[in-house]
């Protein structure tokens, strides 16, 4: 029988957040082997001049985007946490005199687990940040190594006690289906993570991204005891059982929060809502008077700093959305999360009506569920996420 999506009155499930910044720094002191974000080698910068590059793009963004309401910053990378603290309050109270940032906006800084950086954390907090993101992304020294981290799991402690003493909202990062790893190696691993009760889990399978050295070396069969599918799926299965067995809420594919500790920022992408993309590479989502835009920054360091200190841009391009591009990119971002997609947002938005014969057979296998105007992927249908959004997109 075909499930009927019927339009109801309901309350909007979403909060007030609709507009963030992205902050990209993208140096770092080591290129990890598995990492495709822009980054390049850390070397001898001047904090000053690139300081009042972020600050002058800011101004040049303001004049374009006009006045918003910034609710969220996240500075990420390469390795924010190797900003100087002066560097990271420019920013943030550039970003208060152009976008009025709210008072209780989420300010998150990502950051490496090496002393030296963990030394800064405090300092970190004076500046403005008031959430942290730590990358810790394995607690076996041999794992470790080989995702070429240049902390130890000591150092990973230490850090993480470190920013609970001057943070309140803490989040790590790990990454399972590593080479040689067996699902009771992880759920031994998760089992040691989750005693540090942080407030935010962000926990990725990992995927051999184009142009990384992981995908160079998979090409030449260098990479090897990497996890088959049914390993990786039962790792799946742990994480979701430890962690929801732990009290944490399963809100998005990869993320587990505490209650109220939800990425806040990163909800804006999930929700496909508004950010802007500052540095080296960002990349935005803008709405003007005309639609939606797609902005990319140019990815050089070197060529972006050159082109801010003379124009205060550094945009490489700016695309206007189509509607379907648009509404396409809501549904699959949007089914990431526990909430799901809003169908009737989905058509506003230019989507094309769902076939109900198509959502009643994958409800029917158990993969999605609709309920009061919403789809949501199932605990069943996370295991196959990439199959259910090509089938619900192409029809």
């Amino acid at each position: 029988m075909p499930v009927l999506l019927v339009a109801v009155s309901m309350t909007e499930s979403w909060s007030n957040d609709r507009f963030g910044i992205y902050v990209h720094w993208p140096f770092c002191q080591a290129i990890c082997p598995y990492c495709a974000f822009n980054r390049v080698l850390f070397r001898n910068i001047d904090d000053a001049v690139w300081r009042a590059a972020y600050v002058g793009q800011i101004a040049s963004s303001f004049d374009q985007t006009g006045p918003r309401k910034c609710t969220s910053v996240y500075f990420g990378g390469g390795t924010p946490s190797l900003m100087s603290p002066a560097t990271v309050g420019a920013i943030l109270g550039r970003i208060d005199e152009a976008y009025d940032l709210d008072h209780n906006a989420e300010i998150t800084l990502e950051a490496n687990p090496t002393s030296s950086e963990a030394q800064k954390f405090k300092d970190f907090r004076h500046a403005g940040i008031n959430r942290l993101s730590i990358g810790v992304q394995s607690l076996c020294e041999a794992s470790l190594a080989a995702l070429g981290r240049t902390h130890t799991v000591d150092q990973a402690m230490a850090a993480y006690e470190a920013a609970r003493a001057a943070f309140d909202n803490v989040s790590i990062d790990l990454i399972f289906g590593r080479q040689h790893q067996s699902p009771s190696q992880w759920r031994s691993e998760l089992d040691e993570a989750l005693a540090w009760d942080a407030p935010h889990m962000s926990l990725y399978q990992l995927t051999l991204e184009p142009g990384t050295a992981f995908a160079r070396r998979h090409r030449r069969q260098r990479l090897e005891g990497l996890p088959d599918e049914d390993q990786l799926a039962d790792m799946h299965l742990v994480t979701s059982e430890l962690c929801e067995g732990a009290g944490y809420q399963h809100y998005e594919v990869s993320n587990f929060a505490r209650p109220g500790a939800e990425a806040r920022h990163n909800l804006l992408y999930w929700r496909s809502l508004e950010w802007l993309g500052l540095g080296p590479g960002a990349h935005g989502r803008i709405d003007l008077e005309d639609g939606r835009y797609a902005t990319v920054a140019i990815t050089s360091p070197e060529v972006w700093l050159s082109e801010v200190r003379a124009s205060a841009s550094g945009e490489m391009r700016r695309q206007r959305l189509p509607a379907h591009e648009v509404a396409t990119e809501y549904m699959l971002m949007s089914l990431r999360l526990a909430e799901g997609m809003q169908h009737d947002h989905y058509l506003s938005l230019g989507g094309k009506a769902i076939n109900p014969l198509l959502l009643a057979e994958l409800t029917a296998d158990g993969l999605v569920e609709c309920q009061r105007g919403r789809i949501r992927v199932t605990a069943r249908g996370r295991m196959l996420l990439n199959t259910v959004t090509r089938l619900l997109a192409g029809q």
